[in-house]
């Protein structure tokens, strides 16, 4: 479970609503209690014409930009975000040392029932290639390829939370437009038109408001997260695509684990041996 996201998420929104309950005063003019709560000031940032104009608009503008199948992918984006450790490199690294030990002892056909063990297809994929006996330069064209069209289907998905992250706040201030147009129209003071000048003004400053909460608080936190589990998985197919080529070329299982490790930080190196010591 990625407790950061929701710490996060939970953490901004408790913020929000204590900075809108919560009043300190201080100073040296100051009176009365020094710390207040006032839960009923949440009714005061609870119109229904600013949720009507933002979260609507925005999610309508969200379903004209982009195709249906990018849109009933939103579930499982949100399924993404929240786990941790989808791609594990050192888990990766430790299987290609355990197949280059085997193709150097068995030869490269032996690695065909490790491949139909394989759960990840790209892994299968890549097994099954070098199996095959297909060219080197061919085999690393095929994964690449296949790597860089994965990183465009992702990105794409990213690129739809940034267009509401920014089409949020834009339809903040057409609220904000909205509110403002309403109250001039309703300042003729002597037809009874001031009794509507705050709720006017509410609408006004409160679309602002939600626009920014949903840009900050929940489509561009999604967007970053997308593109951290993209590079995770980028990284793993990397050293998948690396450790083939060179089981393919017969290189020495240590010095590809060695080789392979390289793409990892110093800490998470010295944590996977220490890992790998242990088991």
């Amino acid at each position: 479970m990625n407790i950061n996201y929701i710490i996060g998420l939970v953490g901004a929104l408790a913020v929000f609503l204590l900075g809108c309950v919560l009043g300190i005063n201080i100073g040296p003019n100051a009176v009365g209690d020094t710390i207040t709560f006032a839960p009923g000031n949440l009714w005061n940032f609870f119109d229904a014409a600013s949720i009507f104009i933002v979260i609507g608009c925005t999610m309508f503008i969200v379903c004209a930009s982009f195709p249906g199948s990018t849109l009933k992918a939103m579930p499982k984006h949100f399924g993404i975000i929240l786990k941790n450790k989808l791609f594990d490199p050192v888990q990766y690294i430790e299987q290609l040392v355990e197949l280059a030990q085997i193709a150097r002892k068995n030869g490269l056909l032996s690695l065909e029932e490790k491949a139909n063990e394989q759960t990840d297809p790209f892994f299968k994929q890549a097994i099954m290639l070098i199996v095959d006996a297909n060219d080197q330069d061919k085999v690393r064209a095929i994964l690449e390829n296949d790597i860089e069209c994965m990183s465009a289907r992702h990105e794409d998905a990213a690129a739809m939370y940034d267009k509401a992250s920014s089409v949020a706040p834009a339809f903040g201030m057409v609220g904000t437009l909205v509110g403002l147009i309403n109250m001039l129209n309703n300042m003729s003071l002597d037809g009874g038109g001031a009794s509507s000048l705050g709720k006017d003004m509410g609408t006004a400053l409160i679309t602002t408001l939600y626009g920014c909460i949903m840009a900050h608080m929940i489509f561009g936190p999604v967007a970053q997260l997308l593109r951290v589990r993209d590079a995770e998985e980028v990284l793993c197919k990397q050293i998948i695509v690396e450790g083939v080529m060179a089981i393919q070329a017969g290189e020495n299982p240590k010095a590809l684990k060695e080789r392979l490790m390289t793409y990892m930080s110093q800490r998470d190196r010295e944590m996977g041996d220490t890992k790998g010591g242990g088991e």
